[in-house]
């Protein structure tokens, strides 16, 4: 049915002169709204992997080719755009990002990028100057990997530059953050607390007081207090993180979690016209978002094919780096911890099989090995009790986010069961000074291996987990293929033969998420009668020395036929 109803459109766009098959001209011609033309395009279409030219009809690719045969396409009000060599791809995807995260990174206190404590104690000391007596600061991206040494901040810290805001600040990975006493206190957490499922409230081992560092749900007890952010700045965030996406060169960004007061929001927005970004979206689950989605079905190809709602999201443990990602065995620098598991199997299960019934997707986080062991179980167990003839899709294309840490007999598993693991090359690049660490060498083995997946016979859909890591294209690009960090450094037992190679690569982030969200008929790669969405690069990504790669900067990106940026 698929392919009859691709087949058919095609042949219709054909019969009224839209479009040129293969780059030869139809009989009946009529010009395009805009030709590209002088670009070196890389379309990831096997069948015509390379061009250099693009015309566009509407929203649709209706010629790709030489820049002579493009000239047909040319009327008296078609715009043409001479690219002038710029090196042209499919529509670059963000396959996991989270969409108003990034755009509240933007209006609190970042945290990227301190280099020591002192700094980053500077940095709330100056935020708390600016705020009224009792008004909550607020801030994320903190990381203590560089500082000396390297340890986690402390509500006494805090207490030095804030005695009386209540503070509450979140690690970059999301999974952690530092609180001052004056916020444990609004919280009336103490010695006494206990932690809550899923989540653990750190103590110091003599006094048994709370450190200041909340684990996962543990962060809820104090994040209740906040005050409640407003739909104005809720659509401020949206705009500012949309703002930063489509300027980066992202044309769709699958957004991992999430309820239906943003999804409203987003309508909002798009009814407005004052969003254009794809938007691949997903609700939190077990809960009541994922009990809506069930009940009402899927929302596909909205605003013109711009927005989606069919996937579930599921969290099955913490991260790495707050030793919250649930291991097989103890972690290698904390033996009496082996992280947690932060979903109960006995709520997951009847939400999976309904999911199947009903047609949901469902995408997982997990990224300790017994994180992906148990969902790869329950995904397993929830195919068994659903067979393909009870399922509204017989291809279900569910997902595991990060898949960081896997034991080597679950790698062949993935592609046995059909689960697509979803990753973020930035977390190798920046997890390298610290997994060796947390993991021991041994386990490196099964750490961020996208070589291993790719010929084991899945696809691997790349995103940034923005704003966990930066969000920039051109730093997942280069972390897929360099396997170092941004100074060139990798590390022991680093197994560089993980790398991806560049066209495996440039699939990450193009036909793979596209498949990834059901869609790799309608975007992903340069091709006649698919939507019209471009990234366009100051240099050629495929061929450049590897750390050229983070100095190249999207220069344009086209969604949908429209020029949505621009660099000026």
């Amino acid at each position: 049915m698929k392919l009859f109803t691709q087949t058919f459109m095609l042949i219709a766009l054909a019969a009224l002169g839209l479009l040129a098959v293969n780059g030869t001209t139809p009989q009946v011609q009529t010009s395009a709204d805009v030709v590209f033309k002088n670009g070196n395009v890389y379309t990831v279409d096997s069948n015509r992997p390379k061009a250099e030219a693009v015309a566009v009809k509407a929203d649709r690719i209706v010629f790709v080719g030489s820049n002579t045969e493009a000239q047909k396409y040319v009327g008296k009000n078609t715009r043409v755009v001479d690219l002038q060599g710029k090196t042209v791809v499919p529509g670059m995807t963000d396959a996991h990002q989270h969409l108003t995260g990034v755009g509240f990174r933007e209006m609190t206190l970042n945290l990227e990028g301190v280099t020591s404590l002192e700094d980053f104690l500077s940095k709330v000391k100056a935020r708390v100057e600016q705020a009224r007596p009792g008004d909550w600061v607020t801030g994320r991206g903190w990381i203590e990997t560089f500082w000396k040494p390297p340890v986690f901040p402390t509500r006494a810290d805090l207490d030095t530059v804030a005695p009386n805001n209540p503070v509450v600040l979140t690690r970059a990975d999301g999974h952690a953050s530092v609180v001052n006493s004056a916020a444990l206190k609004i919280a009336g957490v103490n010695k006494n607390t206990p932690s809550p499922f899923g989540g653990e409230i750190s103590k110091d081992k003599q006094t048994g007081e709370p450190n200041g560092m909340l684990l996962d749900a543990a962060q809820g007890l104090v994040r209740r207090h906040i005050p409640a952010t407003t739909p104005a700045d809720a659509e401020r965030a949206i705009e500012l993180g949309v703002k930063r996406n489509v300027e980066l060169g992202w044309t769709q960004i699958q957004d991992a979690g999430g309820g239906y007061q943003e999804i409203d929001l987003y309508k909002k927005l798009y009814s407005e016209g004052k969003i254009k970004l794809r938007i691949y979206k997903a609700v939190h689950g077990p809960g009541p978002s994922s009990a809506r989605l069930l009940a009402e079905g899927p929302t596909i190809g909205s605003f013109d094919n711009r927005f989606t709602l069919r996937t579930i999201k599921v969290v099955s443990d913490g991260a790495l780096g707050s030793r919250g990602a649930a291991l097989l065995a103890p972690y290698s620098d904390a033996p009496d911890t082996s992280g947690f598991l932060t979903v109960k199997q006995e709520e997951l299960g009847p939400m999976l099989q309904t999911a199947l019934k009903q047609g949901i997707q469902v995408e997982t986080h997990a990224i300790g090995d017994r994180a992906n062991r148990f969902t790869l179980d329950e995904y397993e167990k929830a195919f068994k009790a659903v067979p393909p003839e009870q399922r509204k899709i017989g291809e279900p294309r569910w997902r595991i986010e990060h898949a960081q840490i896997v034991d080597a007999t679950d790698i062949p598993r993935f592609a046995n069961l059909g689960v697509i693991p979803s990753m973020q090359p930035s977390h190798a690049i920046g997890d390298l000074h610290f997994a060796p660490s947390r993991l021991g060498v041994p386990r490196l083995a099964g750490a961020y291996v996208w070589q291993m997946f790719i010929k084991s016979g899945v696809v691997v859909a790349g995103g940034s987990d923005a704003p966990v890591e930066r969000g920039e294209p051109m730093i997942e690009f280069y972390a897929a293929v360099a396997r170092k960090d941004q100074k060139g450094f990798s590390g022991e037992g680093w197994h560089p033969e993980e790398a991806a190679t560049r066209e495996q690569t440039i699939k990450m982030f193009t036909i793979w998420p596209a498949f990834a969200a059901f869609e790799e008929k309608l975007r992903g790669s340069i091709e006649v009668g698919k939507l019209a969405d471009f990234t366009i690069l100051s240099a050629d990504i495929m061929k450049i020395p590897e750390m050229e790669i983070l100095k190249t900067r999207n220069v344009m990106t086209v969604i949908n036929g429209e020029i949505v940026f621009e660099a000026k």
